[in-house]
C-alpha cells in the first residue's frame, strides 16, 4: 500500500503550478491572468483573451490589430485537410472529424518538424485560426452544402457564424457568441487541459497535445454535457412537464446534466452570464420555451438537491438560438478552449517536468507462479 494519500479522480489534488487561470470555488470566481472573466466577457474580444492567455498581458490597440490580422490570414486549411473533411462519411462524429483534421494538419504544417518554443507558438496561432474553419467545413459537408471560405476581415466569432450559415451575423449574435468563446477559453486543469499538459510534458509536438485534448473533450462528462442538456429539454418537451419529468428522473436516479462542479461550491459564474443570454436570445428568436424549461429544471433541482447550474446548463440553449446545430456543440467548445489548451502547452514547454503520477494498487500481492500444466480450470 502506498503511503501517499489517495483521492479518487484526483479531487483537489494540486498537480502543478500555473499562472494562466484560477478558480475560486467558494466565491464563484473565474480569473484569467488576474482578470475576472465577467469583466472580460462583457468588454473583451476573444482575440484579446487569446493574447492575454498566451502573453500574460492584455494587448495594446496596435498589438491587437497586428495579432488579429495575423490570425485572420491563417484561417484557410491545407488542401489535404479540406479534402479530408469533405470526404468523411456524413455520419462521422464531428469530434472524430475534428480530432482527425487537427492531426492531419500537423503533418502538413510547414514547421511540423520544428518543436522549438517559437515554432510551437506559431502552430498555436494556426490552430486557433483554423479549428473554426475545420468545424464549419465539416458541418457544411454534413448538411450536404458547399463549404464557405473564411473572411479575414471578420472577427473570429463573426467569421465562424458566417462560415456556418453564409450570412454575416447581426450585432447581438456576434456579441453573444464572442462572449461564449471568452467564457469557455480556459478553466484551469480540467480533464482536456490536463490531458494536453500530460502529453506535452513528454516533449512531443503541440498538435499531438491538442489531439489528446480533443479526444478528452469528446466525453459526455466533459465537453458533451451541453448537448445532453438539450437532449433532456427535448425529452421534457414543454414547461408544464418539467416538474413531473424531474420527479421521475430523480426517482430513477438519472444524472441531470448541467448541474454541479468539482470545484465550484456556488453557481458557476459563466452560467450566470449565459442565463441572461438564453433569455434575451430566446425572446428574440421565438425559442423562449427552452429558457423557461431551464429555469423550471433549475428551480426543481435546487429544491431537491441544492446543486447549482454549471456552464453547460445554459450554453446549449444559447447556441440553439444562434442557429448552431446540436451535433457541433462540443466542437464549438473546442473552438474556444483551443486558446487555453495551447496556453497550457506553451507554459508546460517553458517549465517542463514529465508528469508521472502513481497509482494506489488494489490488486493481489505475493502470488506464487504456477506452471502452465499444473493450473486447474
Amino acid at each position: 500500500m502506498s503511503e501517499v494519500q489517495f483521492k479518487e479522480g484526483l479531487e483537489d489534488v494540486v498537480a502543478g503550478t500555473s499562472e494562466i487561470c484560477f478558480i475560486d470555488g467558494k466565491e464563484g470566481r473565474l480569473v484569467y491572468r488576474g482578470y475576472d472573466v465577467q469583466d472580460l466577457a462583457e468588454q473583451a474580444r476573444f482575440e484579446e483573451v487569446v493574447y492575454l492567455l498566451w502573453q500574460g498581458e492584455l494587448p495594446t490597440r496596435q498589438q491587437l490589430d497586428k495579432f488579429t490580422a495575423e490570425l485572420g490570414s491563417m484561417r484557410s486549411l491545407a488542401e489535404p485537410v479540406r479534402n479530408l473533411l469533405g470526404s468523411l462519411p456524413a455520419s462521422t462524429n464531428p469530434m472524430d472529424a475534428l480530432r482527425t483534421a487537427v492531426s492531419l494538419a500537423g503533418i502538413y504544417d510547414s514547421e511540423s518538424k520544428d518543436n522549438s518554443y517559437d515554432a510551437s507558438y506559431r502552430k498555436a496561432m494556426r490552430l486557433v485560426a483554423q479549428i473554426p474553419t475545420m468545424v464549419a467545413t465539416f458541418e457544411r459537408h454534413h448538411q450536404g452544402l458547399a463549404p464557405i471560405a473564411p473572411d479575414a476581415n471578420l472577427s473570429l466569432a463573426e467569421n465562424f457564424l458566417y462560415m456556418l450559415s453564409g450570412k454575416q451575423p447581426d450585432e447581438l449574435s456576434a456579441h453573444v457568441f464572442n462572449t461564449a468563446l471568452v467564457l469557455h477559453a480556459d478553466h484551469e486543469l480540467n480533464a482536456s487541459t490536463f490531458a494536453a499538459r500530460v502529453t506535452a510534458a513528454t516533449l512531443t509536438d503541440l498538435y499531438s497535445a491538442v489531439t489528446s485534448a480533443i479526444g478528452t473533450l469528446k466525453g459526455p462528462l466533459h465537453g458533451g454535457a451541453n448537448e445532453q442538456v438539450m437532449v433532456m429539454l427535448d425529452e421534457i418537451g414543454d414547461v408544464d412537464r418539467v416538474d413531473a419529468w424531474i420527479e421521475e428522473g430523480l426517482a430513477q436516479h438519472k444524472k441531470i446534466m448541467g448541474f454541479g462542479h468539482r470545484v465550484y461550491k456556488t453557481e458557476d459564474p459563466r452560467a450566470t452570464i449565459l442565463r441572461r443570454f438564453s433569455r434575451e436570445l430566446g425572446e428574440k428568436t421565438g425559442t423562449i420555451k427552452y429558457y423557461g424549461m431551464l429555469e423550471g429544471v433549475r428551480t426543481a433541482i435546487q429544491a431537491n438537491k441544492a446543486l447549482y447550474p454549471n456552464v453547460d446548463f445554459y450554453s446549449g440553449s444559447v447556441y440553439q438560438a444562434l442557429g448552431i446545430p446540436t451535433e457541433i456543440y462540443t466542437p464549438v467548445f473546442a473552438i474556444s478552449r483551443i486558446a487555453g489548451w495551447t496556453a497550457h502547452v506553451l507554459e508546460q514547454y517553458r517549465h517542463n517536468r514529465i508528469i508521472r503520477p502513481r497509482a494506489e494498487y488494489t490488486g493481489p500481492s505475493h502470488r506464487k507462479f504456477i506452471p502452465l500444466d499444473n493450473r486447474m480450470v
